[in-house]
Order: C-alpha cells, then sequence, then structure tokens
C-alpha cells in the first residue's frame, strides 16, 4: 500500500512539474491596408479573441496586402500558407459561387446567423474550399457609384456611364458589365488614388465608409444614389488548422466572431452617419436616380450577381443549395 501511494505520490509531482500545453498559434492576414476602418475592424477582433483566449491561443497578424497580396490570400488561406484571413467573399467567388449572394444581400450578418445562412455558407465554404468560416462582420454598409465628374441621366433618370472610364472589382463587375454596359477598368484599391489622381478612372463603386481614409475624396466629387449591394467581409480559417485547433480554442474564436458580426454592424452603422455629414461639409454632392430608375438599379444589381452565381454553380455541377441560398441571403 505504502509503494503504490509513493508511485502515486512521484506522479502527482511530476504533472505538476510537467511543462503546460503550449498554445495554438494562429497567423492571419487582412485584405485591405491597415489604416483602413475595414481592417481596423478586423484587428478589434483579433485583440478581442487574443484577450479571450489569454494562454490558450494567440493570433499573430502578419499584416495586410503588403505581406500578401489582396487577390492572393483567399488561396494562401486555402493552401495552409496562412492560418486566418478577412476578406470580401467576392474576391474567391470563382471558387465559393455563392458569395454572389452576400453580395447581394438584402439581409445583414446578424440575421443571416439567426436564419441559419452563415451555417450554410459555412458548409459550402468547407466543401468547396477547405475552409471554416467563423463570420461574416462588418456586414450592413452598402455600396455607392461615387464620380469625379457630374454624371449624366437618360430620359428615364437612370444614370448613363458611357463615355465614363469606370473602375471594375469582382464585386460589381457582373453588374456594371451585363446591367449597365460599362467597359471596366480592373483596379484593386490600393491602385486607385493614383487612377483618380490620373484622371484614368472617372467613376467607381465603393463602400458607403473609407472614402476618407484612402483620401479618394481629394477628387471624388459626386455620390450617385441609390446605394446597392452589401459588404461581404469573411473571416476563413483554413480547415485543417481549425480542426487541429483545441475545442476551447475555437469555442473561444466562433464566440467572439459571432459577438463581432452584431458590434461591428452596429459601429459601422454609427461611423457611416458621422462620415456622410463629414462628405458633405467636404463638397462632395449626392444625386439622386429616378425612384423608377433607382428600383431597376438596385433590381439589376441583385440579378446580375445571381445570374453569374447560377452560372457558375452550373459549371462547379452543384445546384442544390442555389434555392435555398437565394431565399436566406436575397429574401424579397
Amino acid at each position: 500500500m505504502k509503494k503504490i501511494q509513493s508511485f502515486l505520490l512521484v506522479i502527482a509531482c511530476a504533472a505538476s512539474t510537467a511543462p503546460a500545453a503550449a498554445a495554438d498559434t494562429i497567423s492571419a492576414t487582412h485584405v485591405f491596408p491597415a489604416s483602413l476602418i475595414y481592417s481596423r475592424s478586423f484587428l478589434e477582433y483579433v485583440k478581442k479573441a487574443n484577450e479571450a483566449g489569454k494562454g490558450e491561443f494567440t493570433i499573430q497578424v502578419r499584416g495586410g496586402p503588403e505581406a500578401i497580396g489582396m487577390m492572393e490570400q483567399p488561396g494562401a488561406v486555402r493552401s495552409g500558407v496562412v492560418d486566418m484571413v478577412y476578406t470580401p467573399c467576392a474576391f474567391y467567388a470563382a471558387v465559393v459561387p455563392e458569395c454572389d449572394a452576400v453580395s447581394a444581400s438584402t439581409v445583414d450578418g446578424p440575421t443571416a446567423r439567426k436564419n441559419g445562412g452563415t451555417e450554410l455558407l459555412n458548409q459550402i465554404h468547407q466543401k468547396r474550399m477547405g475552409v471554416a468560416l467563423l463570420g461574416w462582420v462588418d456586414s450592413g454598409i452598402r455600396f455607392c457609384l461615387w464620380s469625379t465628374k457630374e454624371p449624366k441621366f437618360d430620359a428615364a433618370g437612370q444614370i448613363d456611364i458611357k463615355g465614363f472610364k469606370v473602375r471594375g472589382n469582382p464585386i460589381y463587375n457582373a453588374f456594371l458589365t451585363n446591367y449597365l454596359g460599362a467597359q471596366v477598368i480592373n483596379l484593386n484599391s490600393s491602385e486607385l488614388y493614383t487612377a483618380l489622381e490620373r484622371g484614368t478612372v472617372d467613376i467607381t463603386a465603393w463602400t458607403q465608409i473609407g472614402l476618407m481614409d484612402l483620401n479618394w475624396d481629394r477628387y471624388i466629387k459626386y455620390r450617385i444614389l441609390p446605394d446597392f449591394f452589401e459588404t461581404d467581409l469573411m473571416i476563413l480559417v483554413n480547415q485543417k488548422k481549425w480542426s487541429s485547433l483545441s475545442p476551447k480554442t475555437r469555442q473561444i474564436l466562433q464566440r467572439v466572431a459571432i459577438e463581432h458580426e452584431t458590434a461591428s454592424l452596429q459601429a459601422l452603422q454609427a461611423l457611416w452617419k458621422k462620415e456622410q455629414a463629414e462628405l458633405e461639409k467636404r463638397g462632395i454632392k449626392t444625386l439622386s436616380q429616378s425612384p423608377e430608375a433607382s428600383k431597376r438599379f438596385v433590381a439589376g444589381a441583385r440579378a446580375a450577381s445571381l445570374a453569374r452565381m447560377k452560372e457558375r454553380m452550373e459549371k462547379a455541377g452543384g445546384m442544390d443549395d442555389y434555392p435555398r441560398v437565394v431565399r436566406l441571403f436575397t429574401p424579397e
């Protein structure tokens, strides 16, 4: 009996002096420069997650597009070059066509979380891309057309951009080309300041906020309504990395992401009110298309994106989720 007690004592002492399990380390990048509001929001998520997971894990941010190009980041998290990325869903819609429904969405992140849309999108991401979708954050912000020149309107009150040099982007190219008939110049956001300065771009679509972060307001003179589309920023984690993390780490990362879906929505809506007033002070005029033209404009944007999604899903050989994705993200 004494020998057993001595043996148990040795085991207990060994356990008490054994080194603690190493904390998980998660590398991360963000799509935009750190100065932009969206990147600052993601860094706030990182801060919250690291504080909640102290001793369990650490998210180490490598940087933004200066570390990995913005269009290369989705591929980097897919291959495991980096563990986590914060990027627009539209930037990898060729791999996950369902992203087009998020861009054209009529609901926000917290609503999609409640109605099952986010979980469905997570399952699709795992199947198509080998990544886990932690959250659709910074939602609820719409896009506008911004112009350096006074736009033209046709007899029906719809914007006529023939003759304008329009900057394109994967998020809205289907709409700009298929609906508005624009000849687009594809440029990353990091290249647009110089393009505006040199006059190689007259019109760009961009979100309601962030214009002043990028100093584009030096050249932009007009905001054209109606607003359309929605921010589609996702936090993704490589699936193998996600599976290797401890259950507690996964639970904390997921919980904080869900909390940030709501917190970021509220924060950015408040910011938009402030930025709208400031842009008006800086002389940016808001012009509106006619009510009927506005309805066609918004419907055209949504239809163009969903048509592209359908075409891509058909090519990928998987249309089973199409009706449900449309119903959850773009309910009428």
